[in-house]
């Protein structure tokens, strides 16, 4: 993409969302690559960017409302103290990306790649997560109350002081993720110095009986 052109589709998500999308929707545009554009502070309330390329791209404090990003990509991109409440982010490709802070209230993140993501006290209350990938990510602290995790991959994935009052956990695999003191599901608090073999969610998760795999 041109210097020129680049700068054409910056100046249109600042000015005008709506005529963004008129863009989008006419198929003038399959594929667009916003690689590293400064869209910090920007207000995107229902932008359409699935599908395009916005690796490494700043959207820190960006208001990303309602958003549609399926299958766009994230990588290494900053979003500390986004606003992504309700946005689609289903298969998105987020690796090292940085939420740290952000909003993703009732967000849908469903299969989409987090691994090595930043999600440091993160909003994600009441978030579609099923499928996703976060082995590695750092979630210490996030918020994550009434979340759908089901079948949520959490290797390795820094939990600390995590929040998932309510959360759905059916099938999620924490091998290996610090789990220390946690919320759980159930309300109740969890610290990881019990045994690390773990192996039935009733020992973890307890009256909800949801199916977490450990390793041995």
């Amino acid at each position: 993409m041109t210097t020129t052109v680049a700068a054409r589709f910056l100046d249109l998500l600042h000015s005008d969302v709506a005529a963004w999308n008129d863009m989008r929707a006419s198929g003038d545009s399959a594929w667009i690559g916003l690689v590293d554009i400064d869209l910090a502070g920007a207000n995107l309330t229902g932008v359409n960017l699935s599908g395009v390329d916005l690796t490494g791209a700043d959207l820190s404090g960006a208001n990303l409302t309602d958003a549609a990003l399926v299958g766009a990509d994230l990588t290494s991109a900053e979003l500390v103290g986004a606003d992504l409440a309700r946005a689609n982010l289903t298969g998105v490709a987020a690796h090292d990306a940085n939420f740290t802070g952000a909003y993703l209230t009732r967000a849908c993140l469903r299969d989409a790649d987090l691994t090595m993501t930043y999600l440091t006290s993160t909003f994600l209350g009441g978030a579609g997560l099923g499928g996703a990938d976060l082995s590695g990510a750092y979630m210490t602290g996030a918020y994550l109350a009434d979340a759908d995790l089901t079948g949520v991959i959490l290797t390795g994935a820094y939990l600390g002081k995590a929040n998932l009052t309510g959360a759905r956990v059916d099938t999620a695999n924490l091998d290996g993720a610090d789990l220390t003191e946690i919320i759980m599901p159930d309300g109740t608090s969890y610290s990881d110095d019990r045994s690390s073999s773990l192996t039935a969610s009733a020992e973890v998760f307890g009256d909800r009986g949801n199916i977490v795999q450990f390793s041995d």
